[in-house]
């Protein structure tokens, strides 16, 4: 009778501290006026089970219009979709959104460092730092474009040793693609063979793919650190990628001559030497060790996907693979490398690169931003330090804004004379002042390995191989892995 009158009064304790939870849930949680619409949040949980793929936005946007919500775990989130309002956050309203929100997948290894995820004073001056010695090593006698035109011949002649028979670009293309960044933050480049740097190369590529379906994390780090998941594969694999590079800057460290800087990191040390008096500047080994990363991920992720993109539409497009060939050949012919010179002389090519970034799609959510004040977007009231994020997959597919906005079509870019046709919808690499750091770059490296690569090979699908023009979703939007046969023009 005793244990039943407990048992009844045990019971009745905890309905009672569940109501309260799930009242002090609805209290804390309750949308502010005016606040962008949504789906209805589970208690405790929010929306972490509304997909955040391209395809589930569109429908969120459809349904609630172009500025919507979500609440993962407790924290509410802003998205953004169409190309009329992403230009309004990005661009009208660039100093409203230009700040980072607190990733926890990300700050329990970077601690808010770096470019890509600090803010205020130590992202203007890491980010300002990083442009003009970008542009240093890029215009000065240590020409980008010379380095691209030699990783170019690299390039082509190991897609020749395959002598046409089918292989796995994945590899090749992203190391190519690495060596530039790499020739300007390391001084130097990886040969191919170089196991060391492959193993870099494929624990970054897994760790960016993982960072997706590892944002469960996010909602609830606390719990999550202590459970198995994607979030405990990108952490150690991080681990590694942030010992191979601590490795490349204690060798810098070693070998420093502050009056023959050879790259990034060298001037980065001197720097460090210049502003030891302005420690909230942020120019630290902490910080260098993330810039460098920042730096190495934004050359090499997103140009190695488009350009595996690229060969696959050329593969699904044949007629328009003939006609990019064509254009370089009576511009170019055979006898030389393509230059940037020749980029006003090849609309068309031009215009197939640019549409292979459109609908290849690589970074389709954006990268998250923050507000950073109050402000009103639209017919809605954004608080400060809401994050913040700009659907660019929707702008790349805005209807609005593209004849054939699902298919691959270079005429996008193209006039009524086949001229080059510049689009303010095209907004691959972002808008405002949180623009990709590594846009210039990424530019060049598409035009020249993509023309070598159409200049010296024609490329075809193994038969019963065709690749999949569906990617992987991930942080990135990536190809699956494909074989492909390159024969020799």
């Amino acid at each position: 009778m005793i244990f039943q009158a407990f048992s009844v009064d045990f019971t009745g304790w905890v309905l009672f501290g569940f109501a309260l939870l799930l009242l002090i849930d609805v209290i804390t949680n309750w949308r502010p006026h005016n606040f962008p619409p949504g789906p209805w949040a589970v208690p405790f949980l929010g929306n972490i089970f509304t997909g955040a793929d391209l395809k589930t936005m569109e429908k969120l946007a459809q349904e609630y219009g172009p500025v919507f919500s979500l609440r993962k775990g407790s924290e509410r989130m802003v998205f953004i979709s169409g190309y009329k309002m992403v230009k309004e956050a990005l661009i009208n309203q660039l100093d409203s959104f230009v700040d980072r929100p607190v990733v926890p997948l990300f700050n329990d290894i970077f601690h808010v460092l770096g470019i890509a995820l600090s803010n205020g004073y130590v992202w203007r001056q890491q980010r300002k730092f990083a442009n003009a010695h970008l542009r240093y090593f890029g215009d000065g006698q240590k020409s980008l474009e010379k380095y691209i035109e030699v990783e170019s011949n690299f390039l082509c002649e190991a897609f020749k040793d395959e002598q046409g028979r089918p292989f796995n670009p994945h590899y090749t293309l992203t190391n190519a693609v690495s060596n530039i960044i790499s020739s300007v933050v390391f001084g130097h480049r990886f040969e191919y063979s170089d196991e060391s740097f492959r193993r870099f190369l494929e624990l970054d590529n897994d760790t960016i793919a993982l960072a997706g379906p590892a944002q469960l994390y996010d909602a609830f780090p606390g719990l999550m650190k202590y459970l198995p998941g994607p979030h405990q594969t990108v952490h150690a694999n991080y681990k590694v990628i942030m010992n191979f590079l601590r490795k490349e800057i204690e060798k810098h460290q070693e070998e420093w001559n502050p009056n023959d800087p050879r790259d990034y990191i060298d001037v980065y040390l001197a720097e460090m030497e210049k502003k030891k008096e302005d420690p909230q500047a942020g120019f630290n080994s902490d910080t260098l060790l993330v810039c460098t990363l920042d730096l190495i991920e934004a050359g090499t992720e997103t140009t190695a996907n488009t350009l595996r993109w690229g060969l696959i539409y050329m593969m699904h497009y044949p007629e328009i693979q003939e006609k990019v060939q064509a254009e370089i050949d009576r511009v170019i012919g055979q006898s030389r490398q393509p230059t940037l010179a020749d980029r006003p002389n090849l609309p068309y090519t031009d215009a197939v690169i640019h549409e292979s970034q459109r609908l290849g799609n690589i970074i389709p959510m954006g990268i998250p931003k923050m507000a950073s004040k109050d402000t009103t977007l639209g017919e809605y009231v954004i608080p400060k330090g809401t994050a913040i994020h700009t659907i660019l997959g929707s702008v790349l597919m805005d209807k609005n804004e593209w004849v054939t906005p699902d298919i691959f079509n270079p005429e996008h870019f193209l006039d009524s004379k086949g001229q080059f046709l510049r689009r303010d919808a095209f907004l691959p690499f972002s808008a405002g002042k949180r623009v990709c750091v590594g846009e210039r770059l990424a530019r060049m490296e598409l035009f020249l390995f993509f023309t070598s690569l159409l200049q010296r090979f024609t490329f075809s699908p193994v038969p019963g191989e065709m690749p999949s023009l569906e990617g992987i979703n991930g942080f990135t939007y990536t190809p699956k892995e494909f074989r492909v046969l390159a024969v020799p023009r």
